[in-house]
């Protein structure tokens, strides 16, 4: 017999619940018809198309990914399948986060995405968020995609390059834009403040767009600013949500090295907040960010676009004091992640690096590295204090995750993947498993009843009948299988060429 999408049938056997809106035995069985889930119980001689028996692992709701880059490493087309997601159980997955967006797109460009990857190569036929989307609908998707509106993407549309404040007809172009992204189906507004383009983003402006987003029950996502102490911008962050009553997310809000004194009295300013405020920050499980080599440099040499950073770094009168004015760099853990057109240098450690241009200073050898690629060129660098990481991987308020495209075994350049790339989730869950970090009840929320709250993911989040069927089966930190919309994706940590993804779009519907 043949079965489609609509009549297709799965029977879930002999797993342990966790993430369900009731309890359960010990032992249950999942019945799924089509994209939902039909009946929970005991079912010893039901039939369906596809049988999983999960030999007494958990069973928990697809994980939630609250902040990923593979729409800004523009995967999300050249790697439909996003598996390195499905394979540690993710179903779905958010974009649109630090400020850089896909949509909207006032004039077509993708400059904003530009420190991640090689925007000219992006086929782009879209300006709005709902064409875009629409786009999205018409390629095969492993995962589910929901997208914010990218505060940067935006401003840099309106004004280009230039660094001041909006005027007030520019501000109200913008909020007309937003307006219409939100409508189109954006799940709210990110800002990346800590970039260029938006550091001396003032308050008041990100004020009232928040409150437009806030209007359509959109969430506020923030890469903090970083020209000002950590604490006050927390505190600044907490203010803006508390004056426009917004759910907020910080973004990647782990404590790094440079930050050990400062981020305990950041992370109690959160800490402190009511039960019942909405604020929430995302955090991963590893010690290692990624970040573009531009990001070391100082920041008046980061100032006036990607041909101005560029001229700065070959200018020869000025590489002197960049090398004087850029802060000390840990040779040894740095590696490199990415090198475009350049694949003999990932992997080899700035150490090496500076062996190779026979230099003594490793950020003389950067500098050097940075010329010859024409800024482009991705790091992985060990940053992150590993006792503050728990205590932030604990709180009430923490989300986890990625902040990691998926690549897949596809990418025609080489690329070295993060362990947030791999193992965000998996890890997550062997922490509570096996080191009790956390029970594994709240564990799981955090990753699925959780996010699905926030960004108002009707039908997601919690397994009970009528429900999608958005399912991951684990133990001991590995994934069983992984189930989107119904259908079984990966199986034995292969992907099943499974593309069951759909394009999300906010107060719609299609997934409520």
């Amino acid at each position: 017999m043949c079965y489609n999408e609509s009549t297709m049938t799965l029977l879930i056997k002999n797993v342990r619940i966790v993430g369900g809106a009731r309890k359960f035995p010990e032992s249950s069985d999942v019945f799924v018809s089509g994209d939902r889930i039909s009946a929970i119980g005991n079912f010893p001689n039901k039939k369906a198309a596809s049988v999983l028996d999960g030999q007494g692992a958990y069973l928990s709701p697809g994980f939630i990914d609250v902040n990923t880059d593979s729409d800004h490493y523009f995967t999300l087309f050249d790697h439909p399948s996003q598996d390195d997601f499905l394979k540690q159980g993710v179903t779905t997955i958010f974009g649109g986060m630090c400020g850089s967006s896909l949509a909207p797109l006032l004039y077509g460009s993708l400059e904003s995405i530009r420190k991640w990857t090689n925007a000219d190569k992006a086929n782009v036929n879209w300006h709005t968020v709902a064409e875009f989307l629409a786009a999205i609908d018409k390629r095969p998707l492993g995962v589910n995609f929901g997208t914010m509106a990218g505060h940067g993407t935006i401003r840099r549309a309106i004004i280009g390059d230039s660094l001041r404040n909006l005027t007030k007809n520019e501000l109200n172009v913008f909020s007309g834009v937003l307006e219409k992204a939100m409508g189109d189906g954006a799940f709210g507004l990110s800002t990346g403040l800590a970039y260029v383009h938006t550091r001396t983003t003032p308050y008041a402006e990100i004020k009232s767009l928040a409150g437009i987003a806030k209007g359509f029950r959109g969430v506020y996502a923030t890469h903090l600013r970083d020209s000002i102490p950590l604490i006050e911008s927390v505190a600044e962050t907490i203010r803006l949500a508390k004056e426009t009553g917004i759910s907020t997310l910080i973004n990647h809000f782990v404590p790094l090295l440079r930050d050990t004194k400062e981020y305990p009295a950041a992370l109690a300013l959160i800490e402190d907040l009511s039960e019942e405020f909405d604020f929430h920050f995302d955090v991963y499980p590893f010690t290692e960010t990624l970040m573009p080599f531009y990001t070391f440099l100082p920041l008046w040499a980061q100032t006036g676009g990607w041909e101005i950073m560029l001229r700065n770094v070959k200018d020869e009168w000025l590489f002197p004091r960049m090398i004087k004015e850029m802060s000390t760099i840990d040779e040894d853990n740095f590696t490199i992640a990415q090198a475009p057109a350049n694949d003999f240098l990932v992997g080899r450690t700035l150490r090496e690096i500076r062996d190779m241009y026979e230099v003594k200073d490793a950020r003389e050898a950067l500098l050097h590295l940075m010329a010859a690629m024409d800024l482009r060129g991705v790091a992985l660098y060990k940053n992150i204090d590993e006792g503050l990481l728990r205590k932030a991987l604990l709180s009430k308020w923490s989300l986890i995750a990625s902040n990691a495209p998926s690549f897949g075994e596809i990418e025609k350049t080489k690329q070295l993947k993060s362990d947030r790339t791999t193992g965000t989730f998996t890890k997550f869950l062997l922490l509570a498993e096996k080191d009790g970090i956390l029970p594994l009840d709240e564990a799981v929320r955090k990753i699925t009843q959780a996010p699905a709250r926030i960004f108002d993911l009707a039908g997601r989040g919690e397994i009970k009948e009528g429900n999608f069927a958005d399912l991951a089966c684990f133990k001991d930190g590995a994934i069983k299988f992984t189930v989107v919309n119904g259908r079984v994706a990966v199986k034995n940590g292969e992907f099943q060429n499974v593309f069951a993804g759909r394009a999300f779009r906010h107060n719609s519907p299609i997934h409520n």
